[in-house]
């Protein structure tokens, strides 16, 4: 089987396309296979020239942190919950994130969601809540791991400028709903970031990992007053 990653060096270098070959068990996921990869001392690629070790970001492996999201055969995903034996079509294809940054290969810059929600105040801080009975609302938005894959098929979405994506409205609503006191300062934010920008697609709920209803999310948000 072969694998193709789209790989860089570097911020400031060119992007470059390296393939593997890959003749292992199938009911690994693509994290396996990166670790696979990258086993022995001798990277070689496919035409047996030695290369180095494919750089990439994980944590907990078992889908809870987000840190090993990337673009699977176009398909934003996790790459420890993405299986090469659901894979339908080869060679696979591997690539970063493309909402941000480059640090260097499958590794992406995606501080900026946290600086975004930082900039407004987008934190729970002190617990009084004003909807006491939407707890299974708030427990799901609570899952959200900050893995960008929201981001990365939002068509609204480039580079955290001015729309902060699916995530901030998510924030947006669980804070609203716990802070009474910081409410309205969020919606207003929701508004300002969010409500007049998104169009809708919802391509974010697809892709989410935790399945979390941003478009629940959205319109009770909507309702606040």
């Amino acid at each position: 089987m072969k694998v193709k990653i789209l790989r860089q060096e570097n911020p400031a270098s060119e992007s470059y396309w390296e393939t593997f070959d890959y003749d292992g068990p199938t009911d690994i996921s693509i994290a396996g296979l990166l670790d696979h990869l990258n086993y022995n001392d001798d990277i070689i690629d496919d035409q047996g020239n030695k290369t180095t070790r494919i750089a990439w970001e994980c944590s907990c492996l078992q889908g809870v942190c987000g840190a090993c999201a990337m673009v699977i055969n176009n398909v934003p995903a996790l790459a420890c919950d993405t299986f090469i034996k659901d894979i339908k079509k080869t060679p696979i294809e591997i690539r970063p994130l493309r909402k941000f940054p480059v640090i260097k290969d499958l590794m992406v810059d995606r501080s900026v969601i946290q600086e975004n929600l930082t900039k407004t105040d987008t934190y729970i801080e002190q617990y009084s809540p004003s909807d006491s009975g939407d707890h299974d609302q708030q427990y799901d938005i609570a899952k959200c791991l900050k893995c960008g894959l929201c981001l990365e098929v939002c068509p609204n979405y480039v580079n955290g400028a001015s729309f902060f994506g699916a995530l901030f409205a998510n924030d947006c609503y669980l804070v609203a709903s716990r802070n009474k006191d910081k409410s309205k300062t969020v919606r207003d934010f929701y508004k300002e970031h969010f409500g007049k920008t998104c169009s809708k697609s919802f391509a974010c709920m697809e892709v989410c990992p935790m399945n979390i209803p941003t478009l629940s999310s959205i319109g009770k948000l909507n309702k606040k007053k």
